[in-house]
């Protein structure tokens, strides 16, 4: 990567980024240290993430000031910065090269053999987890870009030696089609982000947009069982006879066929998975629910199509411990666990509650849940309903506006009135408390959404303590 890194250099140059402590423009950071670029940022808080850039080299500023850009001749920016920022503004008047953080990302595969992009409504993260995880644990050593901390991994990008690099690719604001990927996973196409896309069938059309970017040979790789991505599979198939297009999932159709899901005593999760190649193949994961195994079945295709042995790449899949916030076990007091996810559309939502349901077995299940975006809300509060009922009870908070502002006649009591067991909106505080009150031994305890809400995970813990 010597040669690539002198490119890197003359491109870019020194880069300083803004909203540096974001998972996303962190991942850049850390990639382009790895390269031994000159790297400087800053963000709004002065949060954990920061101290592992500082002890890396990069100079790291709380507060946006102009003085900060210094002699910086790249800005990368997160989605959240706009106009008015002052930094922003002056690397406006100063001519600088702006990129966006995926723009960013991007400049970082170059020059790598094969580049693996994963993209779904929801599901990237974990599936990209389990992808890189796989290829390192092997021994491929490849580059990753995840939306999320790995504690198998360590971080959440690296820059590796070998000749692949592993990206989540985000559809939200469709930065995903910046990338130029030679792989593809879709886990899912579903309407969300309706702030930025407007209508369900833009996203797909997103979607479609992004499997175009796929060179001649390239590999698309779509779970079977999601109407969206088979949707996406077919379309494809009959548009462009260049690409190979495999699916997976336990759908009788699926090219990588997976059955005989169960949880079994010790806490773990199996499934046979037909490869075609007439031999039988078990699926043992570490991670719950019936999720975890498609994502799992994705990342398996990946290491078919580097010609790894199926067996080897299924036993390292089997030492994937998870991601941040994703089904994150955050202690257990009295035989009560508590767990944290990000779960923020009603398909998560549901595959979360599922997987808690199958860890209590025959204890109760009890959430606290933060919606997130009022958009969203409003979109889909009926569906959340439905899925937050597979519950015992339901602490709802009140709404994680993020970058919106406030929709008339939208609150978390659309939801809260309409889920079918005991369900509340409380202040953070009194959801605490109320769970404190409810658990009982056996009893698995929930909080789910992509705002602040995971807080309150460890102070359950203590509380319960």
């Amino acid at each position: 990567m010597a040669l690539r890194a002198n490119e890197l250099h003359t491109e870019l140059g020194k880069v300083h980024l803004m909203g540096v402590a974001g998972v996303g423009v962190s991942a850049v950071a850390r990639l382009l240290l790895d390269y031994g670029l000159e790297v400087s940022g800053t963000d709004a808080k002065d949060l954990p993430v920061l101290d592992g850039l500082r002890e890396r080299g990069a100079r790291i500023h709380i507060g946006y000031d102009p003085a900060n850009l210094g002699d910086a001749q790249t800005v990368v920016i997160s989605s959240i910065i706009k106009p008015g920022n002052p930094e922003y503004d002056e690397a406006v008047r100063r001519g600088l090269k702006i990129l966006h953080r995926s723009q960013g990302l991007e400049a970082t595969m170059r020059g790598h053999e094969k580049v693996v992009t994963v993209a779904g409504t929801h599901g990237k993260t974990t599936t990209t987890s389990l992808t890189a995880h796989m290829l390192k644990a092997v021994g491929t050593r490849p580059s990753f870009a995840v939306g999320a901390n790995i504690p198998s991994l360590g971080t959440n990008a690296e820059l590796g030696a070998g000749g692949y690099f592993v990206a989540e690719a985000d559809e939200s604001d469709a930065s995903f089609l910046n990338y130029r990927p030679d792989v593809i996973i879709v886990t899912n196409v579903e309407a969300d982000h309706l702030d930025h896309y407007g209508t369900a069938e833009a996203v797909h059309q997103a979607f479609v947009d992004f499997a175009w970017l796929l060179p001649e040979n390239g590999l698309l790789i779509c779970c079977a069982d999601d109407p969206g991505a088979n949707d996406l599979a077919n379309k494809m198939r009959a548009e462009r006879s260049d690409l190979r297009v495999r699916t997976y999932g336990f759908s009788e159709h699926a090219d990588h066929r997976l059955s005989a899901a169960q949880a079994t005593a010790d806490g773990r999760f199996t499934a046979n998975i037909d490869l075609g190649d007439g031999q039988k193949h078990t699926m043992d994961l570490a991670v719950p629910g019936q999720h975890n195994l498609l994502n799992a079945a994705a990342a398996l295709s990946v290491a078919l199509d580097a010609g790894l042995d199926a067996d080897q790449a299924l036993q390292a899949l089997a030492s994937f411990s998870g991601a941040a916030r994703r089904f994150e076990f955050k202690g257990e007091v009295g035989e009560v666990r508590v767990y944290d996810d990000y779960a923020h559309h009603p398909t998560e939502v549901l595959a979360a509650l599922s997987a808690g349901r199958t860890v209590a077995g025959e204890g109760k299940l009890h959430i606290v849940f933060q919606p997130h975006l009022f958009s969203r809300t409003k979109e889909f509060y009926r569906e959340f309903a439905q899925a937050l009922s597979l519950a015992d009870s339901v602490a709802v908070l009140e709404i994680y506006p993020a970058r919106e502002e406030p929709i008339e006649g939208v609150t978390s009591e659309l939801i809260s009135s309409r889920i079918e067991v005991p369900s509340h909106v409380f202040e953070p505080a009194s959801a605490v408390a109320h769970v404190i009150e409810k658990a009982e031994p056996g009893d698995v305890v929930m909080t789910i959404g992509a705002g602040d809400v995971t807080a309150l995970g460890p102070e359950i813990v203590k509380s319960l303590s």
